[in-house]
This record gives structure tokens, sequence and C-alpha cells, in this order.
């Protein structure tokens, strides 16, 4: 049995920049991994079957892990061989924090040396785009600043901080979020050293229709922003602020008006300390 921790991420800023002919949202965004984990258990077993558990409420045919094994099998050397994973769902779902993505990049990972499919992480990249724009910055398991549909990725140094994230108690749908006509979708490009010189000037383009439509992610915006400078992650629903020295952590985390974590960011994923 193989057992491995699956990070979060939070957008640090989220740009819609334009539209593609195919519908796909250009965008612009800073991946920062921070040390909220599942963690995956895989079994490998000689039935040939794939089995789940830790994830009752999605189906076999819609989970992402599944999805990304069955889109790996094809270059497995042993693909006889069946697995069992096991997950200890520790990052809330429908958070904005990529917790869905960062499990099929795992996936992806552990099955290329289970199966001996020999790709390397820019293979795995190639497939795992295919599944959500999350799921490279995973993969290669360094902090980004991402373009394109998220696949065009510049691995950056972040400096280390400390975060306080909030879950209001709501599900946020993507495509409702997308479907707004009031959605900005033409913010002008821009390069990382302007985010370093004025990170200020960089928000969430999500974060006016999720607080105008959804209660909770206002009321937990309203929240931190009496501490600091609140920001969705995101499509949401998870915000979060940057914690400074004058802040009373335990105080905010007490008396938030829905689930709070404290969270520190990564260098990069434990998972590449693991696996080469």
């Amino acid at each position: 049995m193989i057992r491995v921790p699956s990070p979060a991420k939070l957008n640090l800023f989220l740009h819609i920049t334009g539209r593609r002919e195919n519908g796909y949202h250009e965008l612009q965004t800073i991946f920062q991994l921070i040390d909220l984990c599942d963690w995956m258990e895989f079994t490998p077993s000689s039935n040939q079957s794939i089995s789940i558990a830790g994830l009752s409420e999605v189906s076999l045919e819609q989970n992402l892990i599944y999805r990304a094994m069955m889109m790996l099998k094809p270059y497995a050397k042993n693909e006889k061989l069946g697995i069992h994973v096991n997950i200890e769902k520790n990052i809330p779902m429908g958070a904005g924090l990529g917790g869905g993505s960062s499990n099929a990049a795992t996936a992806l990972i552990i099955m290329n040396q289970i199966w001996q499919c020999g790709l390397n992480r820019d293979q795995l990249a190639e497939i795992g785009v295919q599944l959500g724009a999350d799921v490279p910055i995973f993969i290669h398991g360094r902090n980004a600043w991402a373009e394109g549909v998220g696949e065009h990725l510049t691995f950056i140094d972040l400096d280390q901080k400390q975060y306080i994230v909030l879950k209001p108690d709501c599900f946020i749908s993507t495509q409702l979020l997308f479907s707004q006509k009031s959605l900005t979708r033409d913010t002008k490009t821009s390069k990382f050293c302007a985010y370093q010189i004025k990170p200020s000037d960089f928000r969430n383009n999500f974060e006016p229709l999720a607080r105008s439509l959804y209660a909770e992610v206002d009321e937990a915006m309203q929240y931190l922003d009496q501490f600091g400078v609140a920001k969705l992650t995101g499509t949401g629903a998870c915000v979060f602020t940057e914690v400074t020295t004058e802040m009373n952590i335990d105080d905010i985390l007490a008396h938030s008006p829905c689930k709070a974590y404290l969270v520190n960011s990564l260098e990069q994923s434990p998972l590449n300390q693991i696996i080469v």
C-alpha cells in the first residue's frame, strides 16, 4: 500500500482575460500550494478492477480519479494490475481549493509508477489538463503564474506565508458564475513583476458575482475584511486572507461564521519529496 498527500491550492488572484472560440476562457492567476492535504492510499490488486473509497457522493464514472486512471491506462505496461484507492478527505469539496484536481493529479503520478507507464511530468500534465485546468499545477507540484486556460505555467518563488481560509456553508455553481453577463471577461493581461510591485491591483473577477449570488460568501468576506484583505479563491466558495502579526489568530478562527482553517504556504507539493 502506498500512502501519499494530495495538497490544496489558493488562487492569489484570478483574472479572465478573454474567451476562445470553443467557449473556454483565457485566464491569468497565481497558484499557491498550501499544506491542507487529502491523503490517498493506493493498494494494488490482482483482480484488474479499479475501486475508490472515501467519495461516496461522487459516482465512479464522474470521479476525476477514475477518469484520470482510464486516460492513463493505455500507456500501462502492466495494465492487468488492479488498484484500490482510499481517500481521507480534508480539503472541502466545491471550495475553489482544487481538491478534486489534486486527487486526479496524484492518481496520475502514482499510477504512472504502479502501471510502469514511463511518462514524464509534462506528458502527465497533457493528460491532466483534459480533466481540468487546475490539474497540471498539481502534477508539477510547484507554485506558478498560469495563463491560457491554466495550462501555461511559469514556476515562481513566493514568500512563506500563513493564511486564514473560511469555507462558507454553500456550494457554488461554476457554470452559474460563468453564465453571468456581468462577469468581467476582458481584464487587461499583466505580468508577475507587476503583481510583485502592487498585488492589491490583482483581484478575482468572480468575487463580485459570488458575493451577490451567495449570501454566505458575502458574510465570510465581510468577516475577514475586519482583519485583513479578504479574497475569493477560484470560483469559490472558500475565501481567505493573509495572516499578519497584528492578528489574534485563535480569536478569528473561534468566532468565524463558518468552518475555518489556518494553513501554511508551500514551496512545492509534499508529493515531490516522495516521488521523483
